[in-house]
Order: C-alpha cells, then structure tokens, then sequence
C-alpha cells in the first residue's frame, strides 16, 4: 500500500470491483452451453463425413466438376418421296472464358485468323468482364480442329448443328430456316418446331481453373434426336411451280406473285412458291419482301374468281339455274350513285354464260337476289375472313366486313370479288368445293394417311357439278381463259383482274391478275391458283396468269401420272356435256 499526499493507493488486484461475486450457477451455465457446443458440432461433422457424405462430396465435385449440355440433331425435313429438304450438320461454336484467356498478341492474331475475325474485336471480347464469351459460331470441325490444336488456356469449343436447305431457294417460303440457336423461325421449321427440336442430353466432365476439361466423367443424360417431318410436298411439283411462276414474273416485269398447287381429294399442299424468294443458305442481306410468304400473308380482292361462289349460292337456293337467263344489257348497270360495267356489250346470258364471258352486270343482278346475311355466310363458310390454320407465321384472315354494314352496291360488287380481300391460299382451298362434290377439305402441310379427310358440305353436289361444268367453259373458245387450255385434259377455272387500292382509291394503273382451276375436269385431281402482281403491259388475268396454270397443271398432271380424259379435238374446242336441273 502507498500513500499519496494523504491518499491511500491500492493494487489493481485489490479493487473493490473485483470483489463482487457472480452466482455460481451461472458459471456451470456456460460452461454447460460450451459443452453442448462442442458435442453438436462433433455430432454434424459424424453425421456429414461418416454417415451422409454427399453433401460434402456434391459441395467438393462443384468446384471442379461440370454438366455440359451434348445438343440433339434437330429432325429431318422431306418431301412426300423423301427427298431431303432440311437437314442438320455438324459444326462447332468456339467460346472463351476471358478470365483465363491470356493470349499473346501473336495467339490472338492466329486465332483469328482460323475463325476469320477481326483480330481487335477478338481482343476485346477476351478482355471482356463477362465470364463466357462466343466467339465464333457455327464453325467447320476441320478448322474447329485447327483452333483445338493451337491449344489455347481459355478457349474452348463445343457442338452444334447447322441447318442446310438442298433445294434453297425453290422451296424457301414452304420449308422456311431455323436462326443461330437451331430455332424455327419460318415455314415448315417453325410450324413443327416442337416436334423437329428434340431433346438436349448431357455429360459430366472436369475441368481446370482455366476452364479446360480435363477429363470426361460420363454420360448422364443421352440426347434425343428430333423427328423427322414428311411434307406432303412435291419436289418435282415445287420445281415446275417455282419455275414457272419466276419466268412469268421476268415476262410481264410484275412486282411479286405466287402460286400453290393442292391435291383436290386430300387437301395436301403440293407446292407452294412466291417470288421473290431467297436462299436460305444465306440469309446476309434479306428483306422483308423476299421473306414474305405472300400466298398466306398478303391479301388481295379477287376479283372474277369470286362470281362462281354467288352464283353457286343463287342455285343452291332457287334463285336461277344453269339456263336462267339473265339481262345484261347495255353493259352497264346503275346502283345508286355508282356504275357496274362489263368489258363487252352483253344481251341476254344465261347464268353460264355469265361465267363464261365474266360479267359484273349479269353477277350483280343474281347477288341482288340473295339476302347480304346469306352471302356472308356462304363467303365464311368457304373460308373467307378467318385464318387457314396452317402454323406458318403471318397467316392472314383476309378482310370480309359483317353483312349489316353492307349497301347495295358493295354486296353487287363483292359478287364479282370487290370490297372484300382473301389470300391466295384461301382462294386455292375455296375451289376445293367445286372440285369435290360441294364439300370444303380442310388443308395438310404433311402427308394425308389412307383415310381421306371429311370436308364440310357447303353447296349440294349438283350445284358444285353444274358450276363445274360452268368453269369448265370459261377456258372454252368464248370464255375468258382459253390460255389455259390443256391438250388431252378436261379444264375448268376462272380469271380475275382487279385494280389495286391506293389511297383508298381504285388505281388505273396497277392491277392485280389471277387465275384458279383444277382438272381433270371429269374428275378433279388438282387445283392450282396463280397470282401476278402488278404485271406490266398486258394485265387481264386470262392473258398473264392463266397461261402459268396450264404450264403447271399440265406438267403436274404428267408427273403424277393422271391419265387425260378428253380427246385433243375435245379439248381445243368442243362443249362439255352439261346436266343441267330442270
């Protein structure tokens, strides 16, 4: 003890705060919680290393082991013979994890070199803060093979599939292609896609802190191929169309057109071609007008082609028959402030004869009888105003305005196709129901079974067979399509000429021209639909486009082997019998 200036100084040891005294229990407490401690954790690490090491070893596996996904080969696409129209090859993508891609200026300019890249662009993705880099897709496995040789830390490589159209640009707008990661995107390849994608499998591998794999575990998931898709598709069918349509196209310096061409007894699509059209093995410099599939996206009025179906309706109804006869003179036609003309003079027609020579007068005055309600309705149940269903992108409904907003004049005008719009594969599919016996079939993109398909009954077979014999003589000496005759077979279709709308007003300078039919006529095979669009000089459908039909139709029927039904003499000038209904 010490003393200062007459204060007592005391130990440390020998504070007063060191003589309060803690409960004893409260010692044994933690000295209890301790013990416990201890006794928990030597129990999880008992449990983790001896009784349950999974844990521990999926933990330890996570820093060194990998699940690489091993691509599927997306299915096959063939025509209705098996001809090859899609298939996948083998290529590789190569990637970088920048981290561990330390280059040398002179590995980076050999690297690119391989992958024919600018070598500075390379550079910077191998600086990249991202942690996973491509740096070239899509790649031939010889210089693939080149660039593993090089042995790079940091770059990798993996495999991919690369989609490769034989027929390019002939069956482009049918087939369609797939993008960069093996996606459809157009056609046939995104209609089926969940069907040709198939299912990606797996492999487990180890790999280093570069990224490298080091050793090859196993497989753990095997991948499951795509299916292989049969179009009902014609190869030698798509040729002669696509051919045929692009010569026309060049011949009357037209903007655009298309054509389709469907087996009347089954609904299968045999060919479908629009131009212009693009290669689908190289797709660098596309527009959207080559991408466009114009015979299910772009719509059109009809115009001619559409005077059957009004008069089919007057028939099915009572309203006329084969022989009526209809007044069509002077050739024009006065509804209220608006005019209807025809391109001739006509007398008296019968209801036939309104179809053979075309007359807006003759079909307005039939479409005056008929109830607007009932003309929409038959117009919808032929498939105008509703979409084909097909599952290609863009399909169009077409525009058909609900009948209580009809005036007299626009129901006389859509009786000969105006004032409504309908593609051109829902023009081909309508005149299904006159080839048949007046039943709708619904459309296939792919091959039809044995059992063929049930159309929806939309006229009487009687009706359907006497506007047959009408179309029939329409490409008659007479009619408005004799170009589309075809020596040795029975034909029958209909011509259309429209003027465009621009502005909301009938040009005189742009039409649109077209021609449907089928044959043979005594028992139809085939219909094909031809569309020109904006053709220059010459314009009237019977002049541009029927001669494309008769092309088609012809070489279709000698390629499928359809034997002919008339005598040449029969075919170049003379009548069809005609039943007609009293």
């Amino acid at each position: 003890m010490m003393r200062f200036k007459g204060k007592v100084a005391h130990k440390f040891a020998e504070s007063p705060l060191l003589e309060l005294r803690l409960p004893a229990w409260r010692s044994r407490l933690m000295a209890l919680l301790i013990l416990f401690s201890f006794v928990v954790l030597i129990g999880r690490a008992f449990y983790l290393q001896i009784l349950d090491t999974d844990f521990l070893q999926e933990k330890g596996e996570s820093r060194y082991r990998r699940d690489i996904e091993i691509t599927a080969s997306r299915g096959r696409i063939a025509d209705r013979h098996g001809d090859v129209l899609a298939i996948s090859t083998p290529m590789r993508s190569i990637w970088a994890v920048p981290p561990a891609a330390q280059l040398t200026s002179e590995q980076t300019q050999h690297l690119a070199a391989l992958l024919e890249i600018d070598a500075q662009g390379l550079a910077r993705k191998l600086t990249s803060d991202k942690p996973f880099v491509f740096l070239r897709r899509q790649i031939p496995p010889p210089v693939a093979a080149q660039v593993a040789a090089l042995k790079l830390p940091g770059i990798g490589q993996d495999k991919e599939y690369r989609r490769f159209y034989p027929t390019g640009e002939m069956t482009a707008h049918m087939v369609g292609f797939t993008g960069v990661d093996d996606k459809g995107l157009e056609g046939a390849e995104l209609a089926f896609h969940g069907q040709l994608l198939g299912t990606p499998g797996s492999r487990s591998v180890i790999k280093d802190r570069r990224g490298q794999i080091v050793e090859d575990v196993g497989s753990v998931k095997p991948p499951q191929d795509g299916e292989d898709i049969s179009l009902a598709l014609d190869s030698k069918v798509q040729y002669l169309a696509y051919s045929q349509l692009k010569q026309a196209i060049a011949d009357s310096k037209a903007k655009a057109g298309g054509i389709v061409v469907l087996d009347a007894r089954t609904g299968e699509i045999l060919a479908l071609a629009n131009w212009p059209t693009y290669n689908p093995n190289n797709r660098e410099s596309l527009s959207g007008g080559q991408l466009r599939n114009r015979a299910l996206t772009d719509t059109f009025e009809p115009g001619s082609t559409l005077k059957p179906f009004t008069i089919a309706l007057a028939m099915d109804t009572g309203k006329v028959r084969f022989d009526t006869q209809i007044n069509c003179a002077p050739g024009r036609l006065q509804i209220g402030g608006a005019t209807i003309s025809d391109t001739h003079r006509y007398g008296v027609l019968t209801v036939a004869e309104v179809i053979q020579k075309s007359s807006n007068v003759g079909s307005s005055k039939i479409a005056a009888m008929l109830p607007a309600q009932a003309m929409w309705e038959m117009f919808h149940s032929v498939g105008f105003g509703e979409v084909p269903r097909l599952g290609f992108p863009g399909e169009v409904s077409g525009r058909l305005r609900p009948w209580k907003s009809w005036r007299p004049i626009e129901q006389a005008t859509m009786s000969f196709g105006h004032g409504l719009s309908v593609s051109l594969i829902q023009l081909a599919r309508a005149y299904s129901v006159f080839a048949r016996d007046g039943d709708l079939v619904p459309l296939s993109l792919t091959r039809v079974g044995a059992a063929k398909p049930r159309g929806t009954q939309v006229f009487s077979p009687q009706t359907a067979r006497e506007v047959r014999a009408m179309l029939e003589m329409a490409v008659r000496p007479g009619g408005t399509a004799p170009k589309a005759q075809i020596p040795g077979y029975r034909v029958a279709g209909k011509t259309g000429t429209a003027r465009k709308l621009e502005n909301g007003r009938y040009t005189t300078t742009k039409y649109v021209a077209s021609f449907v039919g089928f044959a043979p006529a005594s028992d139809p095979r085939l219909i094909v639909a031809v569309l020109i669009d904006e053709p220059r000089g010459k314009y009237y459908g019977g002049e541009v486009a029927a001669p494309v039909f008769a092309s088609v139709m012809a070489g279709t029927l000698r390629t499928l082997g359809i034997a002919p039904d008339a005598p040449l003499e029969v075919a170049q000038g003379a009548k069809p019998a005609v039943k007609a209904r009293l």
